[in-house]
């Protein structure tokens, strides 16, 4: 049988690239549980504790919240493979419309900046200008 870790905060935080704050702020978000504090002493981590704090990175990365992850969680625990994937079904099609968003940024920025080169300098910067107007429900597209 595998030997379990036994870790401080500072060491787990740091096999996991992360501050010790942040493990703290997950065990308070309840996505970590606090260890005990065994005879006084200091808690210690083990390595399911590891994993699930990697657990919790990879699916940052991954575009999914905390309150997502924490549903991940509880799909893992259950088992539940459908819900699971209907999560990140969700995930990916907010994923896409992010791009879209972010393409359509980008193709808006490289306009103004082909308008600001060719423009004459005593003209107002069209760069500038892009973000002086109403942005509630208006489009990305050129005017």
């Amino acid at each position: 049988m595998k030997k379990s870790l036994s870790l401080t905060v500072g060491e787990l935080a740091k096999a996991t690239g992360v501050h010790v704050e942040t493990v703290r702020y997950y065990q308070r978000r309840g996505l970590l549980a606090t260890p005990e504090r065994r005879y006084g002493t200091i808690r210690r981590y083990t390595d399911a504790d590891r994993d699930r704090l990697r657990f919790i990175r990879r699916a940052q990365r991954l575009g999914f919240t905390l309150e997502e992850i924490a549903q991940l969680l509880a799909l893992d625990a259950l088992r539940d493979r459908e819900r699971a994937r209907a999560l990140a079904e969700s995930k990916v099609a907010d994923l896409d419309a992010r791009i879209a968003d972010l393409r359509a940024m980008r193709r808006v920025l490289v306009e103004r900046i082909a308008h600001c080169v060719h423009g004459q300098s005593s003209e107002p910067c069209p760069i500038l200008d892009a973000f002086r107007g109403d942005v509630r429900g208006e489009p990305l597209e050129e005017g």
